[in-house]
């Protein structure tokens, strides 16, 4: 199965407020296997513009730390499965443990 997870970041790590990170790290997996990763200068914060913006790119998940209720009802409307309360890892990290199942998330953080 392939996958392309998003990971929202700034100084090469997760970063907590999704909407205002600085890059998205695009990661592409294969059956399980991290394949690549690249990265993507994230357009000026817009309410409701990261949800088709990253669909478009081809993002099939999100790892994030906090995210409002309407962006992650945005990417639901866009097939994109999201996941918040992220601890603050690099995308590498992330994404190795998501895939391991021992990544440990938390409450979302963003209260909006």
């Amino acid at each position: 199965m392939k996958k392309k997870i998003a990971v929202p970041t700034s100084c090469g790590v997760l970063d907590a407020h999704f909407g205002h990170c600085k890059q998205f790290a695009m990661v592409e997996v294969e059956d399980n296997v991290i394949k690549e990763v690249s990265f993507l200068d994230a357009p000026p914060h817009q309410p409701g513009l990261l949800p088709p913006w990253l669909a478009e790119r081809g993002a099939t998940d999100i790892i994030a730390g906090g995210m409002g209720q309407h962006a992650i009802q945005l990417f639901n409307q866009h097939g994109v499965n999201v996941f918040v309360g992220a601890p603050k890892l690099t995308p590498d990290e992330l994404v190795d443990g998501y895939l391991k199942e021992t990544l440990s998330f938390s409450t979302n953080y963003c209260d909006h």
